[in-house]
């Protein structure tokens, strides 16, 4: 039996090395890189694990140590913790941003956006006034370098064609 986090700790019936609540499962097994255990988390419709961590063993030594309600909730925020590092990471290595500064003098930042979409692979390209004021936005080639230099030549050309 499967335990969901929602039921209260006490004795327990079926698999205690087993916890499946709030989109992930915890799953103790035997840690095959030396005599111990350790927990995985998985969240649910992935087949690899977000985290794997040393687990306890339990009283007798040979076996670990059941999974409960205080272990599952701290092994929930710790995977949740490394989602969201992943997906901040992932949104970083689709964003660039240079500052250039146009012939009046004043700055332009411009960012580069590369869309997460394998059916239509492309990238935003968008300028920026010093107030935050949106000055052009155009669609480009998802390989496209933005570079000091390339953010000039579009703010030269009026933010047309890059």
């Amino acid at each position: 039996m499967t335990k969901s986090a929602e039921q209260p700790d006490g004795d327990n019936e079926g698999d205690e090395r087993t916890w499946v609540a709030s989109g992930f499962t915890a799953r103790v097994i035997k840690n095959e890189d030396d005599e111990g255990w350790a927990v995985t988390m998985t969240r649910d419709g992935e087949s690899e694990p977000v985290l794997v961590s040393p687990w306890t063993m339990g009283r007798d030594k040979k076996n670990p140590k059941p999974l409960n309600h205080a272990d599952f909730k701290t092994l929930l925020k710790g995977a949740q913790d490394v989602v969201t590092r992943h997906e901040a990471h992932a949104r970083a290595q689709r964003h660039r941003s240079v500052t250039i500064i146009d012939a009046e003098g004043c700055p332009i930042r411009v960012d580069l956006d590369i869309a997460a979409d394998e059916d239509d692979p492309h990238a935003m390209l968008s300028a920026w006034d010093a107030a935050g004021e949106k000055l052009a936005e155009r669609r480009v080639a998802p390989n496209f370098k933005l570079s000091s230099a390339s953010a000039g030549r579009w703010a030269a050309g009026g933010f047309g064609d890059v």
